[in-house]
C-alpha cells in the first residue's frame, strides 16, 4: 500500500519580539510571574498588515525548498488556521498563488492548536487514496489579533508564526515503519467552552485550570495510544513535539508519556503558544538545529481549542 512521509519542514516568524517585561509595561504582570506559571519569556508578533496567508507561504517556500520538489509536484495544499479574517479566497489558496502552484486541491481546516496533526492526517489519508501525490501541510496562525490585551492571564500567553511540512507518497519496504503512522484523534465536544475565539472582534479565552486538568491526566494515556499505533515504544522515540501551549502541560505530559530518552520541543518559551502553528514550528526548529536525526520516530501531538487532540509519530525527515 502507498504511505506518505514528510520529507522536509520550514517555518516562519515575524520580526518584532514582545518581552515579558515589554508586556509589564502594557498590563499588570513581570518576567517572574510570566515565567512561574506558562515558562514562556519572549513571543513574536506580526506586523498589523501582515496577513495569515503571507506567514504561511513563507514557511511554505523554506519546507519546500528543502524538499528539492518543484513547485509543479505539489498537487494538495492545507491550511491550518483559526485566525484567518476572510473566507474567500480561502487561506490555501492564496498560498497557491502567492507559490505559483499549478491546479493543487486548496483547503483551509479548523481545529485550532490542534489543526496541524489534523491537517497532516488528511494529506497521509489523501496520498494513501491516491487522490494526490504531494501536499504542502502548513500551520498558520496570527494568534495575537484575537489578544484581549487588558486580560493578564490569556495575552502573556500568544504568539504569531507558521511552519509547514512537504509529504509525498511512500512506499516502506517490507517490514519498514511508514513515514506517517496512523493518527488518533479525537475531541471532547461537551467542554468545548472552555477554549473560545469568539466575537467580533474575535477574543481568545480559556478556562485555564480546566483545560490545564484535561491536558495533564487525559492526554498521556492518548499520546501513549499513538505510539502503540506506530508500533513505537515512548522510550524509543527520538523526539516529542506537544502543543505548545505552556510548560506546566508540555513538561509532565511528556514525563507521564515515558519518553525518557527524547528530545522535548520547549520552543514555548520563545514563541510562546502560536496554535495551529505550534507543533511545525517547534519541529521545523529541532531539524534545523540538528537536534533529531533523520528517520527518528517523532511523536507530534496537538491538542487545544474544542477540547481536540490529534497526534501521530513521523520519521523525523
Amino acid at each position: 500500500m502507498t504511505g506518505a512521509r514528510v520529507v522536509a519542514v520550514g517555518h516562519y516568524q515575524p520580526a518584532h519580539v514582545l518581552s515579558n517585561e515589554d508586556l509589564a509595561s502594557m498590563v499588570d504582570t513581570s518576567d517572574e510571574w510570566i515565567r512561574s506559571r506558562v515558562g514562556i519569556r519572549t513571543r513574536h508578533v506580526a506586523r498589523p498588515d501582515e496577513t495569515v496567508d503571507e506567514m504561511a507561504a513563507a514557511a511554505a517556500a523554506k519546507a519546500l525548498a528543502h524538499s528539492g520538489l518543484p513547485a509543479a509536484s505539489i498537487d494538495l495544499v492545507i491550511v491550518a488556521t483559526s485566525t484567518a479574517i476572510d473566507r474567500s479566497p480561502n487561506m490555501a489558496a492564496r498560498v497557491a498563488a502567492r507559490l505559483g502552484l499549478s491546479c493543487p486541491a486548496v483547503m483551509d481546516l479548523n481545529v485550532v492548536c490542534a489543526g496541524f496533526t489534523h491537517a497532516l492526517a488528511t494529506a497521509d489519508h489523501t496520498i494513501r487514496a491516491k487522490a494526490a501525490g504531494a501536499a504542502l501541510v502548513i500551520g498558520a496562525d496570527k494568534f495575537t489579533m484575537a489578544a484581549d490585551w487588558t486580560d493578564r492571564s490569556s495575552c502573556v500567553l500568544l504568539g504569531d508564526g507558521a511552519g509547514a511540512a512537504v509529504v509525498v507518497a511512500d512506499r516502506p519496504a517490507a517490514g519498514e515503519a511508514p513515514g506517517i503512522g496512523p493518527v488518533v484523534w479525537g475531541s471532547m465536544p461537551e467542554m468545548s467552552h472552555a477554549v473560545r475565539i469568539e466575537g467580533t472582534p474575535p477574543r481568545f479565552a480559556q478556562e485555564g485550570q480546566a483545560v490545564y486538568r484535561w491536558a495533564t491526566t487525559q492526554l498521556p494515556p492518548i499520546a501513549r495510544q499513538v505510539c502503540e499505533k506506530a508500533g513505537v515504544r515512548p522510550e524509543d522515540l527520538g523526539a516529542v513535539v506537544l502543543h505548545q501551549a505552556n510548560l506546566r502541560i508540555i513538561e509532565p505530559v511528556a514525563r507521564k508519556l515515558g519518553a525518557v530518552n527524547a528530545v522535548i520541543a520547549r520552543d514555548v518559551v520563545d514563541s510562546g503558544n502560536t496554535s495551529a502553528a505550534s507543533v511545525p514550528l517547534a519541529l521545523s526548529k529541532l531539524v534545523e538545529r540538528g537536534e533529531v536525526e533523520s528517520g527518528a520516530p517523532t511523536l507530534l501531538f496537538g491538542f487545544g481549542g474544542n477540547l481536540s487532540y490529534a497526534g501521530q509519530v513521523i520519521r523525523c525527515p
